[in-house]
């Protein structure tokens, strides 16, 4: 099999596209596509990992990984997978279209979980899409950019879809449209200011309610309180930093808005099981 695809690049913009299977695992774990974000299309029986989440496809699966995300590949099949992956600069729509934006629900959500399953007919449809980006990847035409773009905002808006429907309209209590925009917006905030603020009463005060009003709808969803999420956050982009960086365990406390890193240290330990220099020891053998 050959992987390699032409790549559009003009100016600060670049995307490309790639088929893959178990021989070139290696490959797409390379650094070569670490700080691009990353759509995936993989068929049943491949197992991977997304921020340190392990994953396994029983049916074709589309995954969605941030630039900033992890994702390491750790087994397939024969079977052909493919990865469209690009920058920011070339689709990033902007915050009136936030669900479908480079960072919208399918990157970095809150409940952490990047994927969708395609049934049949989605599978076709995604398939076909894919298959459409390759062949304009292989064009001349100038109009080639806006084609490619036009299929990726439709991958992404059929799968924002699906994605609701797969994760978000399963959270019984979650029938009205305000309070789906609640939980987003909740989401949003923590994803922008996760790095100074660490507590339920910060975000209460941006959402403009009282933290116990806070704490009560996240506990109406079943779902962890508010202050455990917020330090899900933390603790992640800690992982993602002791595995990407060589910064010492004090320089990333101090990023993540921790003055006492034995606090940030105990804090890492509970949430993550090992502490800061564990977890960099394990991760990186």
């Amino acid at each position: 099999m050959n992987p390699y695809y032409p790549t559009f690049e003009s100016s600060y913009k670049r995307l490309g596209y790639n088929t893959f299977n178990s021989r070139q695992l290696d490959w797409v774990n390379s650094d070569r596509f670490r700080a691009s974000i990353k759509i995936l299309l993989l068929p049943a029986g491949y197992r991977l990992t997304v921020d340190f989440t392990p994953f396994e496809t029983t049916v074709p699966t589309l995954f969605f990984v941030a630039h900033n995300q992890f994702l390491t590949m750790l087994s397939g099949t024969a079977d052909t997978a493919a990865m469209v992956h690009y920058n920011r600069d070339f689709y990033c729509v902007q915050i009136h279209d936030a669900e479908v934006a480079c960072d919208g629900l399918l990157f970095n959500n809150i409940l952490q979980i990047p994927k969708i399953d395609l049934t049949p007919t989605a599978h076709a449809t995604m398939s076909s899409l894919f298959a459409r980006i390759a062949d304009e990847l292989q064009q001349q035409e100038s109009s080639v950019e806006e084609m490619i773009r036009t299929y990726l905002k439709q991958i992404i808006i059929l799968a924002t879809r699906e994605w609701k429907k797969q994760h978000l309209d399963t959270l019984v209590p979650l029938v009205e449209p305000a309070e789906k925009e609640f939980f987003r917006n909740f989401g949003q905030l923590v994803e922008i200011h996760y790095k100074e603020k660490h507590t339920v009463a910060d975000y209460a005060t941006l959402m403009g309610i009282a933290p116990k009003t806070l704490a009560n709808k996240f506990n109406r969803l079943h779902l962890e309180n508010p202050n455990e999420i917020i330090k899900n956050r933390i603790v992640l982009e800690a992982k993602r930093l002791l595995v990407y960086t060589d910064q010492s365990v004090k320089e990333i406390a101090f990023q993540l808005g921790y003055d006492d890193p034995a606090y940030f240290n105990r804090l890492f330990t509970q949430k993550a099981g090992a502490s800061p220099a564990g977890f960099r020891k394990g991760m990186k053998g």
